[in-house]
């Protein structure tokens, strides 16, 4: 099974891809963040997006997409607006690509791989390495929440990853 882990952002949206085999050997495919130009008009930030999920999906051709569900305070409203759109051109990608969509909230994933889902971002991210043996590499916060995503997927399947 491939499964594409994506954690929306304006400013970074995360990405992760994983493979996973019938004995639950995990191998990560490719990991990283797109960045769109922070100068760049709203409509061109989350072009980019849209752009580069389908390249993603195109190339790596994953079975299904974890996308991180949408989480607003109600202090900052226009967060989730912002949010909505870039989830949005996710959202649109994956039906582009007619790949399976399925959402997690980020406790729910946190709670499934820490144990807490409560832990924060670099916990999350220690974990994430550990599992996946990444040692000394540098991986954006964005990147590792991804591959969380992913491996949170896996793992609610009854993939016995640990």
């Amino acid at each position: 099974m491939r499964i594409l882990g994506v954690d929306p952002g304006l400013k970074a949206t995360g990405y992760g891809v994983i493979d996973l085999d019938a004995g639950a050997r995990v191998r990560v495919l490719e990991a990283g963040t797109i960045e769109p130009d922070p100068k760049a008009a709203f409509a061109q930030r989350i072009a980019r997006v849209h752009q580069h999920i389908g390249g993603l999906l195109a190339s790596t051709k994953p079975d299904v997409v974890v996308l991180e569900k949408l989480y607003a305070h109600y202090k900052h409203p226009t967060t989730a607006c912002v949010l909505g759109h870039v989830r949005g051109v996710i959202c649109l990608g994956a039906a582009q690509h007619k790949v399976a969509l399925v959402e997690y909230s980020v406790k729910r994933v946190r709670q499934a791989l820490v144990g807490n889902g409560n832990a924060t971002k670099p916990q999350v991210q220690a974990f994430v390495k550990r599992l996946l043996k990444i040692e000394g590499a540098e991986m954006p916060l964005d990147a590792s929440d991804a591959l969380a995503l992913a491996l949170g997927h896996a793992h609610m399947l009854k993939f016995k990853l640990f």
